[in-house]
């Protein structure tokens, strides 16, 4: 069964684009070892009210922020365990990590999850 690991970033607008920098890099690793789909998105419509909580709310965004919400698919739990272990190893990763990373990584929201339907 595919699993998914899944993140919710509150992120300043002027990071935006040193965030995607770092994420089309990170993006490659991830591929490179294996992962079968990665995905980086940006908030565009956050304020939907439909009797749920917007995403603005939840991820407690400041008037300067939005949100971005990313996904990595692998063909199980195993295999994200692998790929995140050589990934951990990565010298690009490594070298990413160096410095100030453009969002704060206290309130980065990330999780692992099985696949409940896919179609």
């Amino acid at each position: 069964m595919r699993y998914v690991d899944g993140f919710v970033i509150p992120i300043p607008k002027r990071n935006l684009a040193a965030y995607r920098a770092m994420a089309k890099k990170a993006s490659h690793v991830w591929k490179d070892l294996g992962a079968l789909e990665y995905y980086e998105c940006v908030g565009d419509q956050l304020e939907v009210m439909m009797g749920t909580t917007p995403f603005t709310r939840l991820a407690k965004l400041k008037s300067n922020e939005t949100v971005v919400f990313s996904w990595i698919v692998y063909k199980s739990r195993a295999h994200r365990d692998r790929v995140n272990a050589q990934v951990m190893k990565d010298p690009r990763i490594a070298k990413m990590m160096k410095g100030k990373p453009p969002f704060d990584v206290k309130r980065m929201a990330y999780g692992g999850f099985k696949v409940l339907v896919q179609a």
